[in-house]
């Protein structure tokens, strides 16, 4: 089923996100912008576990997760082991959810806004394994721009 895959796929790039972060030799560097690059990998981190904390935990799971998504770019120099920490449990909230979806679940509709055309779950889930890895690219990118 879907749902297997999409728990290894986000598993496998959240695990990665965590390596990028610990990868900074400088962890004042997770904070940096520079001309250019408006969203610091501090940031994207952030918005990352608020995104799939939103809308898998608290959307799909009922996990409670009030999402702050302004302090996911406002917030500044959180340390690296509190952001390792929020990856972590991101990553249980993500699988645990994902493992009791049914394939019923996955074709039902899922909308985000009134102006948005619908799609499915199944659809939706895609886009943010997608949404993910387009972030741990920029952040790969900082790292090695900024990270001297």
């Amino acid at each position: 089923m879907l749902t297997n895959t999409l728990v290894k796929l986000f598993t496998r790039d959240l695990n990665a996100l965590k390596k990028e972060i610990n990868t900074y030799q400088d962890e004042k560097n997770l904070w940096l912008v520079t001309k250019g690059i408006s969203n610091c990998s501090g940031n994207l981190c952030l918005h990352l576990v608020g995104n799939l904390n939103h809308f898998i935990g608290a959307t799909l799971g009922n996990s409670g997760y009030v999402r702050q998504r302004e302090l996911e770019f406002s917030l500044k120099n959180v340390p690296r082991a509190t952001l390792i920490k929020q990856v972590d449990d991101t990553i249980v909230v993500v699988s645990e959810v994902l493992k009791t979806l049914t394939e019923a679940d996955l074709q039902k509709e899922y909308k985000r806004r009134i102006s948005e055309d619908t799609m499915t779950t199944e659809y939706f889930l895609v886009h943010l394994t997608m949404h993910l890895s387009y972030h741990l690219g920029q952040i790969n990118y900082h790292r090695r721009l900024l990270d001297v």
